[in-house]
């Protein structure tokens, strides 16, 4: 495939000298921006700086000076002719997100002032720029994970190189005055899952153990210089502010350990549980995943400990929780709480966080986004309808555009979607509800869930179950999940949740739930309904990309299946009318591929598993089993298909394509392990004739049509063309999904 070389990447020990070599070396010329990266070599957990400049002798000079960057040996250019500084703004920051998830280098990069917004060309251009550049990192060692496999870390996502959105940073701002206003003791930051809350956590905890000179200011905006004085008044007030972050989670809480380890200025040890607040007074104590905290209740091995620990405090070990410790232990407390997520009795009740929200020394903020699943704030408040019966009777199934969510009636094919899901894109799960008891846990041969002809088993391990190896043949539990993300999650809900059709409610059988802790001495039926519904919509959120779900008992089956989609079931018809579809009759099946109308650069395969498509029988065409549709995203091809429409294909059997708008594959040689990648595009052939009156393609080109003149033939040329494979040929739009 023929590109024209965008950028290069050019190395130089980092020395005084690299000033002189930069003079005889063919640089980029004065003012033009060059991204870099400076890094210690041939050690572990290297120091690490990544900057952008429009003057890099001036700049490397500057960091020569500098009492730590000095000590980096090595400085990698990046630079393009078609570089902006917006586009080096943007690689830079990509740089120190994904080095830093990388997990090779500490960074010493300041957390603030980091670029996430888009500009001109650069889900065309750069996005495949630095694709390219990460590439190259890796095949020349200074990167060792793919961008894939970064992106699925926990190491990546609760990275604290992350841009906050409007919301996170009101509350960042809130949390930071309350720190220096005497008047108050205590933030509240509410929100749901997947509203961000640890990644601010985190954030916190970086920006106040970071130097003021190592922030970005090139890239502050008027609330990050805002950040920034504050930063400073409370370093001048705790210049080196004694912290804890306490997770009462025990796996959540390594994983986070895990993440402290390799961030410069941050320890494993700042991260700790609520019984390591006895050894020690801070300044101050962030609490994540605060509903969690826990009370004398249910307690199971951890009862001495509490009591002992509510001794040495000065507490009444029957009266007085873990909150209690937080609040005695620390001069400020900073509590990210989220109330639908409390499972337990030994949860610290709500009541008791309301009180200390009302206290006048109490600053309270709560975070509406949706930054986990892709269903987004729409998905949240449905399934939180859903849940409480608040959907109306005979209301439109609902469906998500940018999320998978079905609901399966064969338990086996939901655990084989997940496991392809799981091949597919990693972090595919099966988990599920409390309704089964746990023999595997003494007997590792034993089975625990029996569902028809199927036996399956609990975890086999607590901590970091989900990254665990035999993690994809076991069942999950809100106790392995909670805290983390997965990209795809199948959820069992078991015979302890039914419905009462008479009461149009969800209803609780409290002899199918196998919890000892979680409902034992819960009186009130109320109350351990809520636990259970909380579960069900905490798991419902662990989900990025999709939600499946089985449902065990018959009544709850079909409340559910009034209000979502089916697996396998046909795609309603767009038109409206009640005509039954018949397979390859006026349907075709709409296959699991989005067809990038722009460029190679997804890696996407053509998944066996099918929905069922209206495609009617209009203007004369006949469907055939040669027929299928997928969905067309981007906008190289608008001229001719809108963007994320839903277009029918003919299986290409044979006879000329010149001039035909195609699908095709090819196989790029540095992704031939990954499989295909496909595209959309006109497909124009130039012939070479022989003298003997045969011909071959001299070349292939596969044209956009769009609006944007940016968008480039693709070339294919001499052997490229062997590994080019046309798979369809586009006959027309049948329609664009129209959900939410």
């Amino acid at each position: 495939m023929k590109t024209p070389q965008e950028y290069s990447i050019k190395q130089y020990d980092f020395n005084p000298e690299v000033i002189r070599q930069l003079d005889n070396s063919e640089v980029p010329e004065e003012f033009w921006p060059v991204v870099y990266l400076l890094k210690e070599k041939n050690k572990k957990n290297a120091a690490a700086y990544v900057g952008e400049t429009i003057d890099i002798k001036t700049r490397l000079i500057t960091h020569l000076n500098h009492p730590e960057k000095k000590k980096l040996q090595e400085a990698y250019l990046i630079s393009s002719s078609q570089f902006n500084k917006s586009a080096t703004l943007d690689i830079e920051a990509n740089c120190i997100r994904y080095l830093s998830g990388d997990g090779m280098y500490k960074l010493l990069n300041g957390n603030l002032g980091l670029v996430h917004h888009n500009y001109y060309q650069k889900k065309e251009l750069y996005d495949g720029i630095f694709q390219s550049v990460w590439e190259e990192f890796r095949s020349i060692g200074i990167a060792k994970h793919t961008l894939k496999q970064i992106d699925n870390s926990d190491l990546f996502k609760y990275s604290p190189y992350k841009s906050l959105n409007a919301a996170q940073t009101k509350s960042l701002i809130l949390i930071l005055e309350s720190l220096l206003d005497d008047q108050y003791k205590s933030s509240v930051i509410e929100g749901c899952a997947g509203s961000g809350k640890t990644v601010l956590a985190v954030f916190l905890f970086k920006l106040l153990h970071t130097a003021a000179e190592d922030f970005n200011f090139r890239a502050l905006g008027p609330e990050d210089k805002r950040i920034i004085e504050l930063v400073q008044q409370i370093k001048q007030k705790l210049p080196r502010p004694e912290m804890a972050l306490v997770i009462p989670m025990d796996s959540f809480r390594a994983t986070v350990q895990t993440i402290f380890r390799h961030v410069e200025g941050l320890r494993a040890d700042m991260v700790v549980g609520p019984a390591d607040l006895r050894k020690n007074h801070y300044d101050i104590v962030v609490v994540d995943e605060a509903h969690r905290l826990r009370r004398r209740s249910n307690l199971g091995n951890y009862f001495g400990v509490f009591d002992k620990i509510s001794e040495e405090l000065g507490f009444d070990k029957d009266k007085d929780d873990e909150l209690d410790w937080v609040l005695k232990r620390s001069d400020r407390s900073i509590l990210f709480y989220d109330e639908f997520q409390s499972v337990k009795p030994s949860d610290v009740p709500q009541e008791k966080f309301d009180l200390l929200k009302n206290r006048k020394t109490t600053k309270t903020d709560f975070l509406y986004s949706q930054f986990r699943v892709k269903g987004g704030l729409m998905y949240v408040r449905f399934i939180d309808a859903l849940l409480n019966c608040g959907r109306i009777p005979g209301q439109e199934k609902v469906r998500f555009r940018k999320y998978d969510f079905l609901l399966f009636q064969d338990l086996s094919q939901m655990i084989e979607h997940i496991r392809k899901k799981d091949g597919e894109e990693e972090l595919a799960r099966v988990v599920a509800g409390y309704a089964w008891p746990w023999p595997s846990k003494k007997n590792k041969k034993a089975y625990d869930i029996n569902i028809g002809q199927l036996k399956l088993r609990w975890n086999s391990v607590k901590r970091n179950w989900i990254h665990s190896a035999n993690a994809i043949n076991e069942v999950g539990c809100i106790h392995t999940v909670q805290g983390y993300d997965l990209n795809y999650t199948g959820i069992i809900f078991g015979n302890e949740i039914s419905y009462d059709k008479g009461k149009g409610e969800i209803i609780i059988k409290q002899n199918n739930y196998y919890d000892r802790n979680g409902k034992h001495g819960v009186k009130d039926p109320r109350q351990l309904k809520a636990f259970i519904i909380n579960i069900y919509k905490t798991l419902m959120l662990r989900g990025i990309k999709g939600t499946y779900i089985y449902v065990c008992d018959e009544a709850l089956r079909e409340y559910f299946a009034q209000h979502i989609p089916l697996h396998n079931e046909i795609v309603p018809n767009e038109t409206g009318t009640n005509e039954q579809m018949i397979p390859y009759v006026n349907s075709v099946p709409l296959y699991n591929l989005k067809a990038a109308a722009g460029s190679f650069s997804r890696q996407q395969l053509v998944s066996e598993d099918a929905t069922w498509i209206f495609a009617g029988q209009q203007n004369g065409l006949r469907i055939s089993k040669d027929h299928f549709a997928c969905k067309v995203e981007g906008e190289s091809m608008n001229k001719k298909i809108p963007n994320g429409a839903i277009c029918l294909f003919r299986k290409y059997t044979g006879g000329t394509r010149n001039g035909e708008v195609v699908l095709v594959a090819h196989s790029d040689i540095q992704d031939a392990d990954f499989g295909s990648n496909y595209t959309v595009k006109e497909y124009v052939s130039e012939k070479q004739y022989n003298a003997d009156g045969t011909w071959e393609h001299e070349r292939v080109l596969l044209k956009p049509c769009s609006t944007n003149p940016s968008f480039r033939d693709i070339v294919l040329e001499g052997s490229e063309l062997s590994r080019l494979e046309v798979i369809g040929i586009f006959e027309r739009v049948l329609y664009s999904q129209k959900c939410p």
